[in-house]
């Protein structure tokens, strides 16, 4: 199976299925010299294990890391850096009705007919429980981002019809982990906690979305095209599992703006350096960063994992038949999203930072943030220096 790996050279292999004895994860490409520890990466798994509240699935893990290679005396010393954590609390029995049955609208058929065999307990390698790796992984990138002095946080914005106002960056920092929703304005998170029961009480499930924004990216990473850096957070965040949805800056809004309302004129910051007045482009021009905040959304769907009856077919008899999917499941995905899809984008940013050239790819610089902010690099004074 393919798809396992992320980043050029900050990358990130994982292994792993739900009800397998642990998943897993390698980080190859992190520089020498960063401090980092077991609980700098427990602190993010803490996060998103399950059991934190009423609102997310029973599940009782204690996702506890190991980290096996790559320190030396609490830093990094270049090499592979590999993470385990085990899985204490599968229970693969409720799973058996489904080996020939698929779930609706889960990965259960799909896999079996590319393959053709899967591990079913738990959904296997196609469930969300695949995605302690990578926090894992994104907790070391963030390390290396917080020491460049780049922030970035996430929030759900939105449940069902429910949608929380716009709010500020510092609201972020200081709201987000204050309620089981992680939403930062806290009157909606009420609102949206309410709703979460009420379709947990009806055996149902429903859908929302995760904002995320950035604070400190330096202007100039990215390139052209396909490897713009929309284009690779898209992939990045389109791979949470659930998400049907990715936009930045303006997003999907945009489309009711004319050339004259969106298009931003350009004026100088304190060191005379031209900056875009305003971000509806969220933080991003041509692919490449402007050195502004970069912000956006990831949507995902409604657990597919519900009490409620539903049909099926046995594809090895072809009958019919109702079905209810008897577990331990989330109601609703984002609360528990928030860490995965700020992961996501640490990992990509820390993947851009050393394709740029911003960081020594084999030991971290002692002056950490010194960027190259020339415009031109065929200006007159950079062509004679070059010279």
């Amino acid at each position: 199976m393919n798809g396992n790996e992320f980043g050029r050279l900050f990358r990130v292999t994982t292994h792993g299925e739900s009800h397998g004895p642990a998943m897993g994860v390698t980080v190859s490409g992190c520089p020498a010299g960063l401090a980092l520890s077991a609980e700098d990466v427990q602190r993010e798994l803490d996060r998103r294990k399950p059991g934190q509240s009423m609102i997310t699935t029973s599940r009782d893990e204690p996702d506890a890391v190991e980290i096996h290679s790559g320190l030396q005396d609490g830093y990094t010393t270049g090499t592979p850096i590999g993470m385990t954590i085990q899985n204490k609390d599968s229970r693969s029995g409720k799973y058996e009705p489904f080996v020939t049955a698929p779930r609706p609208s889960h990965g259960d058929f799909t896999y079996s007919a590319k393959f053709g065999t899967r591990n079913w307990g738990g959904g296997g390698r196609s469930s969300a429980r695949e995605t302690v790796n990578w926090v894992a992984a994104g907790a070391i990138a963030g390390k290396i981002l917080e020491r460049e002095g780049i922030e970035v946080k996430a929030h759900v914005n939105q449940i069902g019809e429910i949608r929380a106002p716009d709010v500020s960056f510092e609201q972020l920092l200081e709201h987000t982990e204050e309620n089981p929703v992680r939403c930062a304005h806290p009157e909606t998170a009420e609102r949206m906690r309410e709703r979460i029961e009420e379709y947990q009480e009806a055996g149902d499930s429903i859908g929302g979305s995760i904002y995320f924004e950035t604070r400190g990216v330096p202007r100039g990473l990215g390139a052209p095209r396909f490897d713009s850096v929309p284009a690779r957070l898209g992939r990045a965040l389109m791979a949470v599992p659930a998400a049907t949805g990715f936009e930045f800056g303006l997003g999907r809004s945009a489309r009711e703006r004319t050339g004259s309302e969106r298009n931003e004129d350009w004026t100088t910051d304190e060191a005379g350096d031209p900056v875009p007045v305003g971000n509806d482009h969220g933080g991003i021009q041509g692919g490449i960063t402007t050195g502004q905040p970069i912000y956006g959304e990831v949507t995902l769907h409604a657990p597919t994992s519900i009490p409620k009856p539903q049909t099926t077919v046995d594809w090895e008899t072809g009958e019919q038949k109702e079905i209810q999917v008897i577990g331990r499941h989330d109601p609703v995905l984002p609360p528990r999203g928030v860490p995965v899809v700020e992961a996501m984008v640490n990992l990509t940013l820390v993947d851009f930072l050393l394709l740029g050239g911003r960081l020594n790819p084999d030991r971290l610089d002692d002056q950490p943030g010194e960027y190259d902010t020339a415009y031109h690099p065929q200006s007159p004074e950079n062509k004679k220096e070059n010279e």
